[in-house]
């Protein structure tokens, strides 16, 4: 590749990118590293430098690990999860030899929760389905519950209970597609800054009233955190629904616990694309309990409408909350880790100003 005089050399190119690379020579042993390879390791460039990626990355799936040791092999390996030093990681993964530099290549890493900008489209597709259907189911349901509630009025005794069940599951059906609009309504504008503790003890205020069952929460709060940029009351309803989740996860423990934390991650910054500009993340809530944790095989589809793990859910809260951190710029993800036996829903946003 020629470089124009005055251009940017190769090096200043790659930390412009937003996604991670990593040059490896015939030894497998990390060569050079870009600052977003830093920021999703966990590690300076010289820190890396050190190592051979296999200590720095791990790959549990055999059948990617066999492939990405084979030097000259060109490997594409979409939502696969990694471990690192500071967690598992959901990326996409990539290794491209170098021709005519025998056993050399790059390996190129970006979070697999940033969706290219076809898979956006078909998100508000997905999204506006439901807010479609529910319109048309609208105006029958209307009907239906104003006939109940006459034949309510008509029938003798030992039958208003059957006319009385109608109309309340039409009220709990109504109930339902209120949420299925909310997925397709228009984007939620940002109104702050927003004081991120204060939604925070607002969202689990409104938890404690709204349950019968003890719940412990638990703040584990770094009080030095600035603004962020988001709508306050649209954070408060995602932080509802997840403590919420997370109480819920927790029913049945001898003594059931939520904690939600929040912290600066400078060495985790996520980059997401809005607006086709690169938006640093670097604010995250985490909100973890201690339950058994989502069904395995529902896990990639968490954040899917209709996509419920519990025996009477309508898969419509989660889904609800990716929309509306997408709208505001941030992101949710969803690690489950086995050793600790807890569960984490954690939120990046970006910094007021």
């Amino acid at each position: 590749m020629s470089t124009l005089a005055g251009a940017p050399d190769a090096r200043a190119q790659l930390a412009a990118l937003i996604f991670a690379v990593l040059l490896l020579d015939e030894d497998d042993n990390i060569v050079e590293a870009n600052h977003a390879a830093e920021e999703m390791l966990g590690r300076s460039a010289r820190k890396l430098c050190e190592k051979r990626f296999w200590d720095v990355i791990g790959i549990s799936d055999e059948r990617l690990s066999e492939r990405l040791a084979t030097v000259d092999a060109q490997v594409i390996a979409r939502g696969v999860t990694i471990a690192t030093a500071i967690g598992d990681r959901r990326v996409n993964i990539s290794s491209s030899p170098m021709h005519g530099e025998a056993g050399w290549r790059v390996i190129t890493l970006s979070d697999a929760g940033q969706p290219a900008n076809d898979e956006d489209e078909n998100e508000r597709v997905e999204l506006r389905a439901p807010a479609v259907l529910a319109h048309e189911i609208k105006n029958p349901l209307s009907a239906i519950r104003g006939a109940s509630q006459l034949l309510a009025r008509r029938v003798a005794g030992k039958d208003k209970p059957l006319a009385q069940m109608i109309s309340a599951e039409v009220d709990r059906i109504a109930q339902l597609i209120d949420r299925m609009q909310q997925l397709g309504a228009k984007p939620v504008e940002i109104t702050g800054p927003c004081n991120l503790h204060e939604a925070i003890r607002n969202a689990m205020a409104t938890v404690r009233t709204g349950r019968s069952a003890p719940c412990e929460l638990v703040e584990e709060f770094d009080p030095s955190l600035p603004p962020v940029a988001a709508d306050q009351g649209a954070l408060e309803q995602v932080l509802i629904n997840l403590i919420a989740n997370a109480c819920d996860a927790s029913a049945g423990m001898d003594n059931p616990r939520v904690s939600v934390r929040t912290r600066f991650v400078s060495g985790l910054v996520f980059n997401t694309i809005r607006l086709g500009k690169a938006t640093r993340l670097p604010i995250e809530i985490t909100v973890t309990d201690g339950g058994a944790g989502i069904d395995p095989a529902l896990r990639d589809h968490v954040f899917e409408p209709f996509v419920s793990s519990k025996p009477h859910g309508q898969g419509l809260g989660l889904a609800l909350v990716r929309k509306l951190l997408r709208d505001m710029g941030g992101r949710v993800s969803h690690a489950r880790d086995e050793r600790a036996g807890e569960t984490h829903f954690r939120i990046n946003l970006p910094v007021a100003g």
